[in-house]
């Protein structure tokens, strides 16, 4: 098992690159541009999380966990949107320390889902993959902020 706490060698070959550098390429852009394009990835990380809860059972559990997964990612977009009117380096470090705290709750409710078997892994592989990559585009973002 993990450090995320659910996948083992065998459930997935290759566990040292499950997160690797997200694939895009952000050296060409202007700051806006690479701010514009993390506020979008982050809406559609949302908007895949609202799709999961939508297809989950109407047990307790299944609701439960799918309310907190759509609070949590809903909240990660729209605290990155406050890091964009950040007034000052803090409050900009702050803001996006809660993006972050945000995004990894998001990423154990999905983990969560999968680990109660109310999900099947291969349908969250990509959205688990996408969630992390944005996390350490984040995290790298808050450490050169507090350098």
């Amino acid at each position: 098992m993990s450090e995320r706490g659910i996948y083992d060698s065998q459930t997935i070959p290759d566990l040292e690159n499950i997160v690797q550098e997200a694939w895009v390429d952000y050296s060409g852009q202007s700051k806006s541009q690479f701010l514009d394009d993390l506020e979008k990835r982050l809406k559609q990380f949302m908007l895949r999380c609202i799709k999961v809860y939508r297809t989950l059972s109407k047990d307790y559990d299944a609701q439960h966990f799918g309310h907190q997964l759509i609070r949590s990612s809903s909240s990660a977009a729209a605290n990155f949107r406050a890091v964009r009117r950040g007034r000052s380096q803090k409050e900009y470090y702050a803001k996006l320390s809660v993006t972050i705290e945000e995004l990894h709750e998001s990423l154990f409710w999905l983990e969560t889902l999968i680990f109660t078997e109310l999900v099947p892994e291969p349908r969250l592989a990509d959205l688990i993959d996408e969630g992390y990559q944005l996390l350490k585009i984040f995290s790298k973002s808050r450490k050169s902020v507090s350098d």
